[in-house]
C-alpha cells in the first residue's frame, strides 16, 4: 500500500496553522469542554518533513537552505525555525462506522490495532479512539495504555440504524475539542482516519474542519478501502490542506505497517517555522503557500495552503 500522491518536486505547496482565533460555529456539539489555544495575532506557524530519495529525513536544513513565498511574497519576519525531532505522538483513531463501512471495518481495527499496540511509546505518547456515523462517540480518551486502546477500537462496531455520516463534523470536534486541550506546539499530532469520505449528514462543511484542524496542528492520514469511491476527492483533499496523506487500502496490501511506519517518521522529525507575513487580509480565503528546496529533498509532507480569519464581528448592543 502506498500514499496517492507521489514524490513532489522541490517547489512545494503547503499549508499552516494561522494563529488568530477565529471559529465556525459548532452547530452538532453542545459541550463546555476547554478549548486551549494559546496563539500570537498574524504569525504563522507550519511543519513539514524532509525526506531524500531513499526516504530517510533530511534533519540538517538551514532557513538559508529554503525560498518562501506567501501568495508570491517573501515573508516579513521569520520569528523562529527549529528542527523538531522524537516529539510525543498525540495520535487520534477515527473509525468509520456507517453503513458503507461496515464490510471493511475487521480490516481498518486490525491497522488501527497495529499502531496502538507496536509504535504508540507508552512513555510518552498518547491516543483516544472515535467511531462515527450521522454522530461521533468518543469511547476511549487520552491514554498512553495500549491494552485500553485495542479494547476501545474493537468496541467500534455498531453503526447507527437511521443511517447517515458526519465525517466533517466529527474531524471538526475531534481537533477542537481533543487536540485543542493539549500543548499541540509540543507534540508530533495527527488523525489516523478510517473513512470512504462520504459525507451526507455534517452542519459543518469541509473548509470549517481543515481549518480547525490547521489551528490545532493536526494532520489527517487517511485510509480509504475503495480507491474509486466518490468521497476520494474529499480524503484527498483532507489530507493535503493539513499535511497528510491518503492511503488506498484493500485485504491483500503487504505493507501496511510501513505505511504505519512512515507516518510515525514524518512526526517524529518536523520543522517547525513560525513567520510573519507581509501582507495579511482577512478574508477567510484559501491562501497557498510556496517553499523551494535543495535538490537533496526529495520529498516533503507539507500542507497545501491556509485559511485566512475573517474579521471578528463587532458585538451588538440591545438598544
Amino acid at each position: 500500500m502506498r500514499p496517492s500522491h507521489a514524490s513532489v518536486p522541490r517547489l512545494i505547496v503547503f499549508a499552516l496553522a494561522l494563529t488568530p482565533l477565529t471559529f465556525a460555529q459548532l452547530a452538532l456539539a453542545q459541550t463546555d469542554a476547554p478549548y486551549r489555544l494559546n496563539v500570537s495575532v498574524d504569525e504563522v506557524i507550519l511543519t513539514f518533513h524532509a525526506a531524500d530519495a531513499h526516504g530517510l529525513p533530511v534533519n540538517d536544513l538551514r532557513f538559508t537552505d529554503l525560498t518562501l513565498l506567501d501568495n508570491g511574497i517573501p515573508p516579513a519576519k521569520i520569528l523562529d525555525f527549529q528542527l523538531q525531532q522524537n516529539f510525543p505522538i498525540r495520535a487520534g483513531i477515527l473509525i468509520d462506522t456507517s453503513a458503507s463501512m461496515s464490510s471493511h471495518r475487521f480490516r481498518d481495527q486490525s491497522i488501527a490495532t497495529q499502531y496502538a499496540q507496536q509504535l504508540l511509546r507508552q512513555q510518552t505518547d498518547q491516543a483516544f479512539v472515535t467511531n462515527f456515523d450521522r454522530t461521533s462517540h468518543l469511547i476511549q480518551s487520552w491514554t498512553s495504555s495500549p491494552t485500553a486502546l485495542t479494547t476501545a477500537i474493537r468496541a467500534t462496531t455498531h453503526g447507527d440504524p437511521i443511517g447517515g455520516t458526519a465525517l466533517f463534523d466529527t474531524l471538526y470536534a475531534a481537533c477542537r475539542y481533543q487536540f485543542g486541550e493539549i500543548d499541540h506546539r509540543t507534540s508530533g499530532n495527527f488523525i489516523l482516519l478510517f473513512s470512504d469520505g462520504e459525507d451526507n449528514a455534517s452542519f459543518l462543511d469541509l473548509e470549517t474542519a481543515v481549518d480547525m484542524c490547521q489551528r490545532t496542528n493536526t494532520a489527517i492520514y487517511a485510509f480509504s478501502p475503495n480507491p474509486s469511491s466518490p468521497g476520494i476527492p474529499t480524503l484527498a483533499q483532507l489530507a493535503a490542506q493539513t499535511g497528510g496523506a491518503l492511503f488506498h487500502d484493500d485485504a491483500s496490501a503487504p505493507d501496511i505497517f510501513t505505511d504505519l511506519r512512515t507516518i510515525e517518521s514524518s512526526l517524529r522529525n518536523q520543522y517547525r517555522l513560525v513567520f510573519r507575513p507581509a501582507t495579511l487580509v482577512h478574508d477567510g480565503a484559501f491562501h497557498p503557500i510556496t517553499l523551494a528546496t535543495p535538490d537533496r529533498v526529495a520529498n516533503l509532507t507539507v500542507r497545501s495552503g491556509y485559511y485566512a480569519p475573517k474579521p471578528k464581528r463587532p458585538a451588538q448592543t440591545n438598544p
